[in-house]
């Protein structure tokens, strides 16, 4: 289980319009702890997991790095096929790229997925796994 994970993003403003409509879709929360960055997980209560998304330069990169020049994968828990086209739909309309529409996962068993490229490339998903996955 994560603890955390972070995505480094060039536009903080765009990346909150997506990463609100993510949420929203899939019964999270987004939550402003600093004016460069915002986090998104289930609740101020529940707090962890959860995704921090900023402007700030971590610590930890190499030199030469950059928002998307390292793309990110991020899968979200769903609780139905139907949340998982919430998801698609609500973060196509937020800014979002569709990168694999909802559907079935060939190789996966009991798993339904849909992927979308965020403002910067980051390559984000919502995943059901059910005994309804496949059907």
């Amino acid at each position: 289980m994560l603890d955390h994970t972070g995505i480094v993003v060039s536009d903080l403003k765009a990346a909150r319009r997506f990463y609100d409509a993510v949420a929203e879709a899939l019964g999270l929360q987004t939550r402003t702890l600093h004016p460069e960055f915002f986090v998104l997980g289930k609740s101020q209560e529940e707090a962890i997991p959860y995704l921090w998304i900023g402007t700030l330069i971590p610590s930890y990169w190499v030199e030469g790095s950059r928002p998307g020049i390292n793309q990110m994968h991020v899968a979200f828990s769903a609780e139905s096929k139907a949340m998982v086209q919430a998801f698609y739909e609500a973060a196509l309309k937020a800014g979002g790229r569709d990168n694999g529409a909802p559907g079935p996962r060939e190789g996966a068993d009991q798993y339904y997925g849909a992927f979308v490229l965020d403002p910067d490339g980051n390559n984000i998903e919502a995943a059901y796994r059910g005994p309804d996955a496949t059907d």
